[in-house]
C-alpha cells in the first residue's frame, strides 16, 4: 500500500502523521499541492492524505485533477476548519475522506481503513 502526504510544515504534524503511518510501504512527503498532484500521478497511490493549510486553491480544483489522473486513489482531506461547509465542499469534489487535525491521532488510521473498504468517512461519524 502507498501514501503520498501532504503535510503541513509544522514539525508537530509531520511527526505524528509519521508515527501513524508507519506500517505503510512508501509514504511521500510533498510540499504543496502541484507537487502533490505530480507526485501522485507518478506512483497512483492507494490514498493520499492531503493538507488543506498548504493548498492555494479553495475551489479544489488540485482534487479534481488529482482524482481526474489518480481515479483509483482514495483522498483524505486534513483539515483545520470544523465547518460543515468546507468538509461538504471536499467531499462534492471527489474526497473520499475528511479529518479535522486536532483529530488526527484518534481519527486517521480508521479513516484510512475506511476508505480503502470504498467508504466514505468524516470526522466523529462514517459517510456511505
Amino acid at each position: 500500500m502507498q501514501c503520498v502526504v501532504l503535510v503541513s510544515s509544522t514539525f508537530t504534524l509531520k511527526e505524528q502523521m509519521s508515527d501513524l503511518l508507519a506500517d505503510f510501504q512508501s509514504v511521500v512527503t510533498v510540499q504543496n499541492e502541484v507537487a502533490l498532484v505530480e507526485n501522485s500521478i507518478r506512483m497512483q497511490p492507494s490514498v493520499v492524505l492531503a493538507d488543506l493549510s498548504l493548498t492555494r486553491d479553495s475551489s479544489f480544483d488540485w482534487l479534481r485533477r488529482l482524482l481526474s489522473r489518480c481515479p483509483m486513489s482514495r483522498v483524505i482531506v486534513l483539515s483545520d476548519y470544523p465547518e460543515s461547509s468546507v468538509r461538504e465542499a471536499a467531499f462534492s469534489a471527489g474526497a473520499a475522506g475528511f479529518v479535522l487535525k486536532v483529530k488526527i491521532s484518534s481519527h486517521l488510521l480508521h479513516a484510512v481503513d475506511q476508505v480503502l473498504a470504498g467508504h466514505r468517512y468524516g470526522t466523529g461519524s462514517q459517510l456511505s
